[in-house]
C-alpha cells in the first residue's frame, strides 16, 4: 500500500507526479483531508480540474477509483444497491417446483448478499487490494436534496444501512472527493461533514506549467500565446469562460494544425475548441480577436 503524503509539500509533489499542478491552498486542504480522513468538497466552474484530482490520487496512490456520476433523479438503487429481482424470481420458481417450501428460510435466502447488486457507494465500503479506494462523487449539484441527505451516513460514518441486511460499515473508509459545479447550493449538513475548497481558474504562470505538463508537444512560444489569450478572454463578459480542459483541447488542436503562433484567422477557425456557446463565439470574431492579439503583443 502506498502511504498517504506526510506534508503539504509531499502532497503537491504527489499531484505533480501525476501531471496535476496544484497551488499551495489546494495542496494544503487535500493534505488535511487525507490525514484527517475527511471527505473533500471541491466546488468551481466546469473544466477547472476538480474531477482530475480524484483520478490523479487514484493513479499516484495505487488505489481503485470508484466514480459515482450524479444526475437528476439519481436514487439509492443506482447509487448504493438493489436486489437482483430476476434471480430472486428464479429461486422462488425453483423452490415452488421442488415443493415443501419453507417460507421463512426462502425469504432469508432471497435477501442475502448472494442476490445483492452493489452500486458505487456500497462498493467503496468493501476491502480493496492496495488500500481503501478513492470514491469520487462527481457533480453532486445535479442531484436533489433528498439524495444529499442519504449521503450523510456515508460521509460521516463510512457506512450504509440496508433494511433487509442491516448496517454495512467499512473497515477503512474510502478517500472521498465530492465535486460540484455550483449550479445550486449544496446543503449545509453535507458541507459540515467535508473540508471545502473552491477550485478557481489558474493564474497565467500555473496554467502555463499545466500546459507544459499536459501538452508538452506544443512549442514554447505558442504555449505562452495560448495562455495569454485564454487569460485575456476570461476577463471578457462571456456566458462560459474556458476552463483548463478547454485550454488543453485548444493547444492540442493547434499542434495538430502545425501552428507555431497565433493569428486572427487561426483563432477564429479553431475557437470552437475553446468556447462552447455561439453567443461567446460571435463576440470573439474578426476585429475583436485581432484587437486582443494586438494588445497581447504590447
Amino acid at each position: 500500500m502506498i502511504p498517504i503524503p506526510t506534508s503539504i509539500d509531499a502532497t503537491a509533489t504527489l499531484l505533480k507526479s501525476g501531471g496535476y499542478i496544484a497551488d499551495r491552498a489546494l495542496a494544503t486542504v487535500l493534505f488535511l483531508a487525507l490525514r484527517m480522513g475527511r471527505p473533500l468538497l471541491l466546488e468551481g466552474e466546469a473544466g477547472v480540474g476538480k474531477t482530475e484530482i480524484a483520478k490523479v490520487l487514484s493513479a499516484t496512490l495505487g488505489r481503485k477509483l470508484i466514480r459515482l456520476q450524479c444526475y437528476e433523479g439519481l436514487d439509492v438503487a443506482s447509487a448504493v444497491y438493489e436486489w437482483n429481482y430476476a434471480q430472486q424470481m428464479m429461486a422462488i420458481r425453483l423452490a415452488e417446483a421442488g415443493g415443501a417450501v419453507n417460507r421463512d428460510k426462502l425469504e432469508s435466502e432471497l435477501f442475502s448478499e448472494r442476490y445483492l447488486i452493489r452500486r458505487p457507494l456500497l462498493q467503496s465500503l468493501e476491502p480493496h487490494q492496495g488500500g481503501p479506494p478513492i470514491l469520487l462523487i462527481d457533480e453532486l449539484d445535479r442531484t436533489d436534496e433528498a439524495f444529499e441527505a442519504f449521503l450523510l451516513e456515508v460521509l460521516s460514518d463510512g457506512q450504509v444501512t440496508i433494511p433487509e441486511l442491516g448496517t454495512i460499515k467499512a473497515e477503512s473508509p474510502p478517500i472521498v472527493i465530492v465535486t460540484s459545479n455550483r449550479t445550486r447550493e449544496i446543503h449545509d449538513a453535507l458541507k459540515r461533514r467535508c473540508l471545502y475548497h473552491w477550485v478557481d481558474y489558474p493564474d497565467s504562470e500555473r496554467e502555463l506549467a499545466i500546459l507544459k505538463a499536459k501538452a508538452p508537444q506544443a512549442p514554447a512560444k505558442l504555449s505562452k500565446q495560448i495562455v495569454a489569450f485564454v487569460q485575456a478572454i476570461r476577463k471578457e463578459e462571456l456566458f462560459k469562460a474556458p476552463g483548463v480542459a478547454e485550454t488543453l483541447d485548444w493547444a492540442t488542436a493547434l499542434v495538430e494544425l502545425d501552428a507555431v503562433a497565433l493569428d486572427p484567422a487561426l483563432v477564429c477557425d479553431t475557437i470552437g475548441t475553446l468556447l462552447k456557446y455561439q453567443d461567446d463565439i460571435q463576440k470573439l470574431q474578426g476585429s475583436a480577436v485581432k484587437k486582443l492579439l494586438d494588445e497581447l503583443k504590447r
